[in-house]
């Protein structure tokens, strides 16, 4: 058994037996067992830091896609985190986030990105059901990780019509959420996030029936009610429950979405909750 394995059984093993005696049956030292101790500590200290940074990264990049490491590194220091640039860059790397900005290549062909009409203006209302929905993604803390989740909203009602959840922040994420979707000719808003710029996402909503919509650059209050809407899932859910694993993520978001959609009233639909709001007005 390594000096790793004999540590971590004393360290279990020292709830009901003398520090002492486990070193001495172990064959190691006081000094050596406590010296491990202590690093663990300083590294779960680490890893928990390196989460609290790793979500202003994400935070930054979704307002300035454009920031590469180093300006990165300089917002970071703006709101009070000071951090050398190589720390910025690997987290940067951890979180699968570059800035948006591409070096020039020698070669032509590139498909071009969709931009799609501020449509939705800021018109988060709607007189019918399926008829206007918004659609976001969000970061979703799971132990000293990251996990990424999708959703797309019915304005009309503030119902969450279709969501999906992985741990990549990738086109496949938005573009199951959008095929989960069950409704007829709609508008379909979202920021200008690289999947929602794709040549695949655009034939997509082509497909669906769906016009799209993007917001202006770097403005999340174009699209407002679905920001709203992830404050309240992790300061009513995720941030008391604290998932840690993708599993366990799963499972609460699952509760907390049908507990918004069923049973969470606002004050716009009258005190009712989306569903009850839905169903009286068919009634």
């Amino acid at each position: 058994m390594d000096f790793e394995a004999r540590c971590q059984s004393i360290r279990e093993v020292s709830k009901w037996a003398p520090v002492t005696w486990l070193c001495r049956i172990a064959e190691i030292s006081r000094a050596g067992y406590y010296k491990w101790k202590k690093n663990i500590v300083l590294r779960v200290k680490r890893a928990d830091q390196d989460a609290d940074l790793k979500a202003h990264i994400l935070s930054i990049h979704r307002l300035r896609p454009y920031f590469g490491y180093k300006r990165m590194r300089t917002a970071l220091a703006k709101e009070g985190f000071v951090v050398n640039h190589k720390k910025v860059r690997r987290l940067m790397r951890e979180l699968h986030i570059r800035s948006v900005i591409r070096k020039k290549r020698p070669f032509a062909g590139r498909k071009p990105s969709v931009l799609f009409r501020n449509v939705l203006n800021r018109d988060f209302t709607s007189g019918a059901a399926q008829k206007k929905l918004v659609t976001d993604i969000t970061y979703v803390r799971i132990g000293h990780e990251f996990a990424y989740l999708s959703v797309v909203m019915d304005l009309y009602n503030n119902e969450i019509v279709s969501w999906e959840l992985s741990e990549r922040n990738d086109l496949k994420l938005v573009t199951d959420t959008v095929k989960r979707l069950q409704c007829g000719p709609a508008l379909l808003h979202s920021d200008q996030g690289f999947q929602y710029t794709t040549q695949s996402y655009a034939r997509l909503l082509e497909e669906k029936g769906l016009t799209g919509s993007h917001s202006r650059r770097g403005n999340c209050f174009d699209n407002a009610c679905v920001e709203s809407f992830f404050s309240h899932l992790k300061t009513e859910k995720l941030y008391l429950e604290k998932p840690q694993n993708l599993e366990e993520a799963r499972v609460q978001i699952t509760e907390y979405i049908s507990f918004y959609n069923k049973e969470r009233f606002q004050n716009k639909l009258g005190d009712l909750s989306p569903i009850e709001f839905r169903e009286k007005v068919a009634a």
